[in-house]
């Protein structure tokens, strides 16, 4: 099990999610990112819009994203 912050992932804040891989702890930070647009959380409204510039990039999100899997990997396992 490793923990990760919204704003470790990309986001706004310092919700913590707890996973054993890489692919649940994305899905909890995008669900969690979801909640926060219907929110209309200002922060995490910004953050988006940030990713979605990224996104317009050829190979940008790719290397981000391979860049977020490498900082989970990297973090030790919690006991």
């Amino acid at each position: 099990m490793k923990t990760m912050t919204c704003k470790q992932l990309g986001g706004a804040c310092d919700v913590e999610f707890h996973a054993n891989s890489f692919e649940e702890m994305a899905e909890m930070s995008k669900n969690h990112g979801t909640e926060m647009f219907k929110a209309g959380d200002v922060d995490h409204l910004k953050a988006m819009s940030e990713m979605k510039t990224l996104m317009q990039t050829p190979g940008a999100m790719q290397k981000w994203f391979d860049e977020k899997r490498k900082a989970f990997d990297e973090m030790p396992d919690e006991n």
